[in-house]
């Protein structure tokens, strides 16, 4: 698949519209918590001033809902992204009209615009054609580098690119994250694993189905295990279990020896008498665990058969965590996962994270450096292992 990216383009006195995804967490007193998604811009906002260009950058803040909320303006952001880019960075209190083109005329090269939060007007997520066109005003060349916002079809992911025939193009981000899912789903190294974690079958099921035919190795782990378990006729106490998708398990493990895809369960959980950290606990086998029990880590056999299995994998996705990580007694399984995976990366497989609990778990456990890739959009993530075509890269590539 060929695609158009930021190298493609000398910005030299050209104004470079820019979506980025800056959608970062506030404190009370609105100090930015977690810079990730204006570090992971940096490169493709660089790219435009050293070529001697400017950069109008366009984000949501929240869910203002079409309302002017003071509490989500991306003025509170702006020192924060002047800091991590290393230049000044310019706000104007309006995205579209006079205000925000007059902000834009006056830019010089190698300055940066932010423009206020996108998501002020109700047309952004409508998908506003008047509204992406009037955005569309601001720049000679549209980038996107937003990935967790690829998958809707807004104003300014989406229809805005209309505008820009021929100069439109993917930031270095978005390029990088189509990349990674084009490795693990289509030219990735054999034999290539998918790790698949979580509470439930019911939020997986069609990424399991989309990924069969990809895969050779199928590891569930996780709340999801117990619904198998019970399928195949294993005591799993009070587990967590979806009974309604019981028939759907079964016909997914039918679907996976039919096209040649090991499907590696759990064989021993650590169970508990509660859902608490300071829970009684014991190792069992996962189709035996008592009534009053519920599993909620994986257990040590288990994970000698899933490094095993990930040493081995060239290519890897890992998407979801294999027990309640968020609670330090039953977080072993993941962090074990975790280093295995940096292991057969560092011989040289290729390892790409991604959907909230497993991003959530390696910045966690410090993992973020050790893999291949980790992925910036949950939804847009999730969407493009369904087989999904997302709204915002399809906007760019369909020319």
């Amino acid at each position: 698949m060929y695609m158009k990216t930021i190298d493609d383009f000398d910005f030299e006195n050209k104004k470079a519209l820019i979506r980025v995804d800056f959608n970062v967490p506030l404190d009370s007193d609105f100090h930015v918590t977690d810079t990730n998604r204006i570090e992971a811009a940096k490169p493709t906002i660089i790219k435009v001033l050293e070529d001697g260009g400017s950069a109008i950058l366009m984000s949501h803040l929240g869910r203002p809902k079409g309302q002017r909320n003071p509490d989500l303006s991306l003025r509170h952001i702006c020192g924060a992204v002047s800091d991590i880019i290393g230049v000044q960075v310019k706000f104007v209190a309006d995205c579209i009209g006079e205000t925000a083109e007059k902000a834009v005329a006056d830019l010089q090269s190698g300055e940066v615009l932010l423009l206020e939060n996108l998501r002020f007007y109700a047309e952004e997520e409508q998908g506003d054609r008047e509204f992406a066109g009037q955005l569309a005003k601001l720049g000679d060349i549209y980038v996107n580098d937003a990935f967790g916002t690829a998958h809707r079809a807004h104003a300014s992911t989406t229809i805005v690119a209309d505008f820009f025939p021929g100069n439109k193009c993917f930031g270095y981000l978005l390029a990088k994250e189509i990349q990674a899912i084009e490795k693990v789903m289509r030219t990735g190294e054999k034999p290539v694993l998918a790790i698949l974690g979580g509470a439930k079958v019911s939020s997986k099921i069609t990424i399991i189905e989309n990924i069969l035919d990809k895969v050779d190795d199928l590891i569930i782990g996780g709340g999801m295990t117990y619904t198998f378990v019970k399928a195949k006729g294993g005591k799993i106490g009070d587990s967590i279990c979806e009974d309604d998708k019981m028939e759907l398990a079964v016909a997914i493990l039918k679907q996976a020896e039919a096209k040649g895809v090991n499907v590696h369960l759990p064989v021993d959980v650590l169970a508990a008498n509660d859902f608490d950290n300071d829970a009684d606990t014991q190792v069992v086998a996962v189709d035996q665990i008592p009534d009053g029990w519920q599993g909620l880590d994986a257990g040590p056999k288990t994970l000698e058969i899933f490094k095993e299995i990930i040493l081995k994998s060239n290519t890897i996705l890992w998407n979801g965590p294999v027990g309640v990580f968020e609670m330090e007694n039953f977080a072993k399984g993941t962090i074990a996962v975790g280093n295995f995976i940096d292991e057969a990366t560092q011989k040289g497989a290729f390892s790409l994270v991604g959907g909230g609990d497993s991003v959530a778990a390696v910045k966690q456990f410090g993992f973020e450096k050790k893999v291949s890739y980790v992925s910036t959009g949950g939804g847009a993530m999730l969407e493009s292992l369904e087989g999904k075509s997302l709204p915002g890269i399809a906007a760019i590539i369909g020319e």
